[in-house]
């Protein structure tokens, strides 16, 4: 009984201990958390919730998620706060603090250097999802910027304009794939999903140019899509709720993410493998971009399990952004020009002019589809669907006359920026002649593909890819928007129409 009560005593005082312990830690947090608020608190930005000590904890952590959980966009609560505090505004995140900026000479100055790097916060939370690997250190998300510049070495060759002109016959195939699909709706007088179908076309084509597999998928059936969904909706939870996967009625969601991550990489590393197994064979492979990986990665002395991880890593991210942006982007202008009729004319006399009835669109008629670059750019203005970026800011930088110590994380997003009236008159409303040649140019508020040395490599891929589509459907049919769906945007870290662009489709009498 004795040494029943010690032991007793023994486990108190450890849990004594190690309560201690935790406090101290605790303590110790929250100190350094008023640290950082006196060190940030003189940048203007929305009050703290100080109703009660764990609202002040969570500082504006609480205000994002209720935000996102009433479908909300948050980029539209930087534009709030922006049009409230100015040109830079102090965001706290747990004991992350973070600096919105719409100043356009200090977002030069950042965006267009690379003294400041992608943030550590945003790369922790892509480099895996709820445990499982993501875009690990791929192009989009490598924090170190030796890391960064030797893959984008390796992808700089592909994107070129000889390179570029050679795509045209994939692209070509591809749009006349859903030209056929919207003939067979049109006949049948069924309705269009429009995001749906242009999803597939886009997807087909990067898995096509980029890797050299005919996925076929307005005709086959595939998880692909599903997959990557759910991988851009775990995303945003992932970077917008630090506890979401600690919630138990979240527990089949975070599953099914882990799952379709698991899919993507397994997937990418069988094309990776049946390529390198057809190179050792002597077999004629595509040049395309994952010969390319290859054949540069095996330069380097010999292949590690980090070089086989980079391969995956980037696997993911231009299976992704490759082919989601490009979709969106197609959705929301032809969303655009159904609600503007004065502009569909226009830009249908265009592609008439340029195209006329020919059924292969050539490089050089892309250039001559100036209009058509104009709407394009101008649905880009008012729903970047990739619409922000991050940096870290290392060292003390003074935004439009404040001070901003090193060691925040500035945010910058050109949806908000493309929507205040300081820098476009009339933000909401849809006016290519913004994007005239003869315009003035915006200065360092207009950046849907970010700016700079870390700016999307596929951003001229995305436009020849969405110009051709464009012009064969302008080309070819008429389109009206079904009354009663919605014009909301839905945030799955990419921007997307909510309702999908769902359109009665039908053949365009030329004799009129």
């Amino acid at each position: 009984m004795a040494v029943f009560h010690m032991i007793l005593g023994w486990t108190a005082q450890a849990l004594m201990f190690v309560l201690f312990l935790l406090f101290l830690a605790f303590l110790g947090y929250c100190l350094y958390l008023k640290h950082l608020h006196m060190k940030y608190d003189h940048i203007p930005g929305p009050p703290r919730n100080s109703v009660t000590f764990v609202f002040c904890f969570l500082s504006h952590t609480l205000c994002f998620s209720v935000h996102s959980f009433l479908g909300g966009i948050v980029h539209d609560k930087f534009l709030e706060w922006s049009e409230t505090y100015g040109p830079v505004c102090r965001i706290n995140f747990l004991h992350f603090v973070m600096v919105f900026v719409s100043c356009p000479e200090a977002t030069k100055e950042i965006l267009m250097s690379s003294k400041y790097p992608k943030d550590a916060f945003l790369h922790k939370r892509l480099f895996n999802l709820f445990g499982q690997r993501f875009l690990g250190n791929g192009l989009v998300t490598a924090k170190d910027h030796e890391l960064w510049y030797k893959q984008r070495r390796i992808m700089d060759p592909k994107y070129n304009n000889l390179y570029l002109r050679g795509l045209m016959g994939t692209f070509n195939e591809r749009a006349e794939k859903l030209m056929t699909s919207l003939s067979d709706l049109a006949e049948q007088k069924k309705e269009a999903n429009m995001l749906q179908l242009v999803n597939s076309v886009t997807l087909d084509v990067i898995a096509k140019v980029a890797f050299g597999v005919d996925l076929d998928l307005l005709n086959n059936s595939s998880t692909f899509p599903r997959a990557i969904e759910m991988c851009l909706k775990g995303m945003v939870h992932n970077l917008r709720d630090t506890f979401f996967a600690l919630n138990p009625k979240n527990r089949p969601f975070v599953n099914e993410v882990r799952e379709s991550c698991r899919l993507l990489r397994t997937t990418g590393a069988k094309w990776i493998q049946d390529r390198k197994t057809a190179m050792q064979n002597g077999d004629e492979v595509p040049k395309d971009i994952l010969t390319q990986i290859i054949k540069s990665a095996g330069k380097e002395e010999s292949m590690t399990q980090e070089d086989e991880d980079l391969m995956l890593d980037n696997f993911v991210t231009f299976f992704i952004a490759g082919q989601e942006t490009t979709a969106n982007q197609l959705a929301f202008c032809i969303m655009e020009l159904a609600r503007h009729p004065d502009i569909l004319e226009k830009v249908t006399k265009e592609v008439d002019d340029v195209i006329g009835m020919k059924q292969e669109i050539s490089y050089d008629d892309l250039g001559q589809l100036i209009y058509l670059s104009q709407v394009l750019k101008e649905t880009l203005r008012i729903y970047p669907t990739a619409p922000g970026t991050s940096r870290e800011l290392r060292q003390d930088i003074v935004v439009d006359g404040i001070h901003v110590p090193a060691g925040a994380i500035g945010i910058f997003s050109s949806y908000t920026c493309g929507r205040m009236d300081k820098f476009f008159k009339d933000p909401l409303k849809f006016d290519p002649d913004r994007f005239h040649p003869d315009a003035p140019k915006p200065y360092y508020c207009y950046y849907p593909f970010a700016l700079g040395p870390r700016s999307c490599l596929g951003q001229n891929f995305a436009q020849m890819e969405a110009k051709v589509v464009m012009a064969k459907l302008l080309q070819r049919f008429d389109f009206t928007l079904v009354p009663g769906q919605s014009y909301d945007l839905l945030d799955t870290g990419t921007l997307r129409p909510k309702s999908g662009v769902v359109c009665s489709v039908r053949y365009r009498d030329h004799k009129k």
